[in-house]
């Protein structure tokens, strides 16, 4: 088994469309971002036999579980924002399932959608760069699947151990807005705002970044490229506000395309930003 240097723990999902589904998921897109800024990405994930993931997720080291069903969603855009439902969830994924030599891996994503790992997975990553994406501990479901916020209890107890939380002013709704008292815990934590751009709040500094204009085509995943550039690039500089910049653009790149296709590589990011200087 391939030694990564960035990896993602989390579902792959189907999101369903009027035209069947497309693979997705913080896992997928995250994964394939990592890879395309030139990683060696490995991704941990729970899945049912009906996606080919050597083939979604080329060139990268994949650990799946194996689980009756993929965990499916149904996003429904409107001009309020965006309605979800949950279809099917795959198997959860536990601490031991991560191999040994994974656990020292320079960078770590945790990516859950669904419940599907625990908190005690940060604790396994000490030595590394330990990014979360926390949206699958800030919801919850009803017995149609519809998708409600949801408070992360666990968050304070949590946040410390964090280097770099990103999450979304969608995420920050209905209960889940007690979080906003803790984003200071983690040492970087990042609210993308969509067409807004992203504001970074870090040694007690508050510094918003606006997005570059463009048009949307399809806004799925954009926040998951976001929070991969953005840990990509935090290790390459150390400097949280020049990884907002990359990552701004990275997402902005994205939402110009759909499904995986849209994932943008490390030269189409730097000509953008080396335009805007």
């Amino acid at each position: 088994m391939a030694q990564p240097d960035f990896l993602v723990i989390g579902h792959v999902t189907k999101d369903l469309t009027d035209k069947g589904y497309q693979p997705g998921g913080t896992l997928v897109y995250s994964g394939l971002t990592a890879r395309n800024l030139g990683r060696r990405v490995g991704v941990i994930t729970s899945a049912g036999p009906d996606l080919d993931l050597a083939q979604i997720l080329k060139d990268i080291e994949v650990v799946c579980l194996s689980s009756l069903v993929t965990t499916t969603f149904r996003n429904i855009y409107e001009e309020g924002g965006r309605r979800q439902c949950v279809c099917a969830v795959a198997e959860r994924i536990a601490a031991g399932d991560v191999p040994r030599a994974w656990r020292e891996v320079p960078i770590v994503h945790l990516g859950p959608i669904a419940g599907e790992i625990g908190g005690e997975m940060i604790d396994l990553f000490s030595s590394s760069l330990l990014g979360v994406t926390p949206q699958g501990w800030l919801r919850r479901w009803d017995e149609q699947g519809r998708v409600f916020p949801r408070q992360w209890i666990e968050a304070g107890k949590l946040l410390a151990r964090v280097d770099v939380l990103v999450l979304s002013e969608e995420d920050l709704a209905g209960e889940a807005r007690t979080l906003r008292s803790q984003l200071g815990v983690p040492r970087v934590t990042v609210v993308t705002e969509g067409v807004r751009g992203a504001t970074v709040h870090h040694q007690g500094r508050t510094l918003h970044f606006p997005a570059r204009k463009t048009t949307i085509v399809d806004p799925t995943g954009a926040g998951d490229i976001f929070a991969a550039a953005f840990l990509v690039r935090l290790a390459e500089t150390d400097d949280p506000y020049e990884a907002a910049r990359f990552a701004n653009v990275a997402a902005s790149l994205s939402v110009e395309r759909a499904g995986i296709a849209s994932v943008p590589n490390r030269a189409q990011i730097e000509a953008l930003m080396m335009n805007r200087l």
